[in-house]
């Protein structure tokens, strides 16, 4: 996949664990375990991880290296984990976040 992050500037290279299922908002994507949440979500062509509260204006990855607050999403049912370090492990939920706080986002 073209859209794969292959090398992580913190993490380092990442090795391809074995292919697991994950939720999105509800939708069932797959990816590879151990690699980064963003990671995963970016090869699915999926960009927005959160909005922000004042303006609504979408948010995804920016630092990659889990300074920033850019890529805080919910994943099983815990708000603010910065997806672009947290491995991804099988049958994860990860929503779209509202702000940065416990909410997900609701269109």
């Amino acid at each position: 996949m073209a859209a794969r992050i292959a090398e992580h500037p913190i993490l380092g290279v990442q090795e391809k664990g074995e292919t697991v299922k994950f939720t999105f908002d509800g939708k069932e994507l797959e990816g590879y375990e151990g690699e980064p949440i963003a990671a995963a979500l970016k090869a699915s062509g999926l960009m927005v991880h959160r909005y922000t509260q004042k303006e609504h204006k979408p948010r995804g990855i920016f630092c990659a290296i889990g300074r920033c607050t850019d890529c805080v999403m919910v994943v099983d049912g815990v708000p603010n984990v910065r997806t672009c370090i947290t491995p991804l492990k099988a049958g994860m939920e990860v929503q779209t976040q509202y702000g940065v706080s416990a909410e997900p986002f609701k269109a």
